[in-house]
């Protein structure tokens, strides 16, 4: 089983988009997925097209230790869903959390050893909720957007990484995934070239391109392939799951 937390402190870099659909193209290719909303604004569980705004979910599991098994939702085949919940966004803003808090999400996960791939939507924030994933996961990935302001917050994230790596007594391995590309403008390509450059060997080899399709799929409740099969953003997110599968880097 692999361990993935989806990380970014900066908002608009397709960090949800990335969990919806890399794991809907893995689930497409017969591995067992379960993908966790612990964002509070829940926009995992719409972007699939489910309704989790008066259930139980990850929410439960973090406050009162329930069995994750019993918040699990059903959202495509191969695919499982653990909702948000709605009281995470109060224990988000009302509870620093203790460290034994934190190790719940851990703990909880234990019991899922039968998938093959666990993907965690977190936050744009650095508090309990990124705390709690970075306790459970081994590997990191990282949705950086293909402009200034997302590579200058990159190097704040990776400071920030570092420090839990030498708090939590481990080393995550980090992966990076290249969105909202745009292969004919000039800062696409100069941040493309410095991720390649800064981060040898962790920057996944497709970059996902900015494309309508993307924007207008969580609307409907569908990942891409779903709303549209043809498009660049389904080509790129198969593309991007073998890269996964097969530790394929730039």
């Amino acid at each position: 089983m692999r361990l993935f937390a989806v990380i970014n402190q900066k908002g608009g870099v397709g960090k949800t988009t990335t969990v919806a659909n890399l794991a809907y193209a893995l689930a497409e290719r017969g591995k067992q997925v379960t993908v966790i909303d612990l964002d509070p604004q829940g926009s995992l569980s719409a972007s699939l097209g489910i309704d989790a705004r008066n259930v139980a979910g990850i929410d439960d599991v973090l406050i009162n230790e329930s069995e994750i098994s019993d918040v699990l939702v059903m959202a495509r085949e191969n695919l499982y869903l653990v909702p948000a919940g709605k009281n995470l966004r109060q224990l988000e803003q009302h509870s620093a959390g203790s460290a034994a808090q934190a190790k719940n999400l851990k703990a909880a996960l234990k019991s899922l050893d039968d998938q093959d791939f666990i993907f965690i939507d977190c936050p744009p924030a650095s508090g309990f909720l990124v705390i709690s994933a970075l306790f459970a996961v081994e590997e990191i990935l990282i949705p950086v957007a293909s402009e200034y302001l997302s590579l200058h917050g990159l190097s704040h994230l990776m400071g920030t990484l570092n420090m839990f790596e030498q708090s939590l007594g481990k080393t995550f391995k980090q992966w990076v995934v290249i969105t909202r590309f745009h292969p004919r403008r000039k800062l696409a390509q100069d941040v493309y070239q410095s991720l390649v450059e800064h981060f040898p060997k962790q920057v996944l080899s497709t970059p996902i391109r900015e494309t309508s399709a993307l924007a207008e799929s969580p609307s409907f409740g569908k990942t891409v392939f779903e709303y549209r099969g043809g498009s660049n953003g389904a080509e790129d997110y198969f593309s991007l799951a073998t890269d996964l599968l097969k530790g394929r880097t730039l």
